[in-house]
């Protein structure tokens, strides 16, 4: 039989939820609210902008060499002391950025929030699908929308510090204690226990070897290697997302400008575009998953993202390629959620291990797609170049089968649905 939804959700489940929006909405703001002043930064230490970039570069490598880590950290503290003390931390990395009296300071700090951030990022998204299993529907997405808006909350406070002209060492020291105050004041409404307390039904497989001992060693071996073959594709798909997203971020200006030819103040309009579609998605985006399914929104999505830059390509000018890149942003919206519940779900790992490596992989996604476009586009031109975003579209389109179908905790009828079951990815 398939279980109920519960029709009313506790309280504590729903403080919890409050508590996990704060964490990452704060999350986002911390950093977000450091950008609007890197050129502040950039003047006191007297670099150049090699120097800066490369200063910012080490963010995400300090985020790939510690964003391993963070299965150990959860199994060990637990994802709710991780979140919240480790944005903490991580207000006071940002807080020192201004007092850094060298590039080496200053790329070791950026280095520190850059493995703090990644350590973050899995156990803010291990909580977030604790609360979910209590609540039996999507509600990841809108965390993730949380985020977009802390990211857009942060710039505007940068933006309204530096306008004012507020010191430096002042705004951000104060902004860091306010929201790392606040990180600590919802640590006590998380929820407590073992990580997997929520789940509802146990891996069946683990039944059956239970009940079949001499078949143990094989079953074992069956599961890792399914499992293991599960997390490559759904680092693909994480991939797939970072392509789609730093579309937008990093080369929407230059395609408005270069291949279709508008004015400086349009060109910075996709970027805009894509991040307002997919922050709406994200906001929207638990309905619309509970009512059709994850999995069929993520390929869908696929379509969008295949179809929007397709347009933008094909019929290049600033209408085509606003109304393409939002269509991506739509298509993208639910997708890196999806692909993290999917890895939670995964059987046989520890807690957090499956959410440590698609995020790990998607961090990868973001560092190699700039590079790669760039090359392309230099031996040809951007256009052609971005047509692997089109190849990304399709990738979700055919790949996204394998997404668990269901926010829901799977029970009964719907454990044949599970991750890494091969009812989960029919053959096309």
């Amino acid at each position: 039989m398939t279980s109920p939804l519960p029709s009313t959700v506790s309280r504590t489940a729903r403080r919890a939820r409050a508590a996990v929006s704060v964490v990452f909405l704060v999350n986002a703001v911390l950093y977000a609210n450091l950008v609007p002043r890197l050129p502040e930064v950039k003047d006191r230490l007297d670099l150049t902008n090699a120097a800066l970039g490369a200063a910012i570069a080490a963010m995400p490598l300090g985020a790939l060499l510690a964003g391993l880590l963070a299965p150990l950290l959860i199994q060990r503290l637990g994802s709710a002391a991780v979140a919240s003390f480790g944005l903490v931390a991580l207000a006071g990395a940002v807080a020192a950025v201004p007092l850094a009296g060298s590039w080496v300071v200053l790329a070791g700090l950026f280095l520190v929030a850059g493995a703090l951030d990644a350590i973050i990022d899995v156990a803010q998204n291990a909580h977030g699908f604790r609360v979910q299993r209590l609540y039996g529907r999507s509600i990841i997405n809108a965390f993730h929308g949380l985020w977009s808006v802390g990211a857009v909350l942060g710039g505007l406070l940068g933006a309204a510090a530096a306008g004012l002209a507020v010191p430096l060492p002042t705004h951000i020291a104060t902004t860091s204690a306010v929201f790392g105050v606040a990180a600590v004041a919802v640590h006590r409404f998380l929820l407590r226990g073992p990580e997997d307390a929520e789940r509802t039904s146990a891996d069946p497989d683990a039944d059956a070897d239970a009940d079949q001992p001499s078949a143990g060693a094989r079953s074992l071996r069956h599961v890792a290697g399914r499992t293991f073959l599960m997390l490559a594709a759904l680092g693909v798909l994480a991939a797939c997302g970072a392509f789609v997203e730093d579309a937008g971020s990093s080369w929407g200006a230059l395609y408005l400008r270069g291949e279709v030819g508008v004015g400086a103040a349009a060109a910075g309009m996709a970027f805009v575009s894509l991040q307002v579609a997919m922050t709406v998605g994200r906001l929207t985006g638990d309905r619309v998953v509970d009512r059709f399914g994850q999995r069929r929104v993520a390929r869908l999505g696929g379509v969008a993202i295949a179809l929007g830059l397709g347009l933008a390509l094909a019929v290049p000018s600033l209408t085509t390629t606003l109304v393409g890149f939002a269509l991506a942003g739509l298509g993208v919206a639910t997708l890196v959620p999806a692909v993290m519940h999917t890895a939670d779900e995964l059987p046989g790992l520890p807690a957090g291990v499956g959410l440590t490596v698609v995020s790990w992989l998607l961090r990868v996604g973001f560092l190699v797609s700039p590079t790669l476009v760039g090359v392309v586009a230099d031996a040809s031109s951007l256009r052609v170049a971005l047509l692997g975003v089109v190849a990304a579209g399709i990738v979700v389109a055919v790949l996204g089968r394998i997404l668990v179908a269901s926010s829901a905790p799977p029970s009964g009828e719907h454990a044949a649905e599970a991750p890494g079951s091969l009812a989960a990815a029919p053959s096309a």
